[in-house]
């Protein structure tokens, strides 16, 4: 294994303060590294945390500034980040309006939240993504997987936050944005773990994870390597049948999971634009980039959002993050 660290056990803290250090006009760290809030809160808005195990950079800190989230709370890698830290980052970004949490569906972030969620003084809710159409239940999860479609929800629902919108319709609203997002992975290789020193799972040189979990968690199915436009078309074919075959508009993300070019993300992008339109939906928006990783691993992911004109404004609504930046 080799890696940019100086250990196992500080790796997570240097990060941290490296980060907050570089992006110091954006954000800044919590007491004992507990969360990553924006440097300047908006009084009278409802305030957005997410969180997670950290190894999933930029998720969720990288989303943490205006038109996004309030707070993120960075757990050790891929562990969640405990409720004492949910409660502090609430804590710190409540201006009076209440909290709204978004939650990727995995056991350890909807215990821990729930649990937060319970034990906070002041008006809390929650929104649980589960875009991953992969498979119904896994490793971690009970039920579907939250993964690249997290972002998107965080950045619609932040910008109406920012609108001045009331705790209960950001909530019906995020959960409107996670019911038209679907998503799917595929890895070519696996991610290692710095505790582990070692890949999370062993693939053979011609085989890859269709449907891998952000955690390096068995997808579908094993296959044998071929063209991208095959994969993706495997990939747009379990998430077509899920958003139903009506024609519309709709957004086109393709995530990197950490470890693979541009390039090849483009492609990847290139051949499932093509197969959407070949349906009738017309990608209104799009975004390609390496932004919900799972460390170093080679593969990628392709999310569809449905759109109408509300969440098309929404996603075109002023956002300036470490991770994304436009309008300002």
């Amino acid at each position: 294994m080799k890696k940019f660290m100086n250990s196992v056990e500080t790796i997570l803290q240097e990060s941290l303060d490296g980060f907050a250090a570089a992006h110091a006009d954006l954000v800044t760290l919590g007491e004992n590294r507990a969360f990553v809030r924006r440097a300047t809160l908006k009084p009278g808005k409802v305030a957005l945390v997410s969180g997670g195990g950290s190894g999933h950079e930029p998720l969720h800190a990288g989303f943490v500034g205006h038109g996004m989230l309030d707070a993120a709370c960075p757990g050790q890698v891929f562990t969640s980040p405990t409720p004492d830290q949910m409660l502090a980052a609430a804590a710190a970004v409540d201006t009076g309006a209440g909290v709204l949490f978004i939650v990727k569906n995995y056991e350890g972030d909807v215990m821990n939240f729930d649990m937060a969620r319970e034990m906070a003084p002041g008006e809390v809710a929650s929104v649980l993504t589960n875009d991953d159409v992969a498979v119904d239940n896994s490793t971690w999860s009970a039920g579907r997987r939250g993964v690249a479609g997290t972002l998107v929800v965080e950045k619609m629902v932040g910008a109406a936050a920012e609108e001045g919108r009331g705790l209960v319709a950001l909530q019906a609203l995020g959960e409107r944005i996670n019911g038209a997002t679907r998503s799917m992975g595929v890895a070519l290789t696996s991610c290692t773990v710095p505790a582990a020193g070692g890949p999370t799972f062993a693939l053979g040189p011609d085989e890859i994870e269709m449907g891998v979990g952000i955690h390096g968690e068995p997808g579908r199915r094993r296959r044998d390597m071929a063209p991208a436009d095959v994969l993706a078309a495997e990939m747009m074919e379990a998430i077509a049948a899920e958003l139903g075959e009506d024609p519309g508009e709709v957004l086109l993300l393709v995530n990197g999971l950490g470890g693979t070019p541009s390039m090849e993300l483009y492609v990847m992008y290139h051949a499932a634009r093509r197969l959407l339109e070949a349906r009738g939906l017309r990608v209104a928006r799009s975004l390609v980039g390496t932004l919900v990783t799972s460390l170093d691993m080679a593969g990628c992911s392709l999310t569809v959002t449905r759109l109408d004109r509300e969440l098309i404004a929404l996603w075109d609504a002023p956002v300036a993050t470490v991770a994304l930046r436009w309008g300002m």
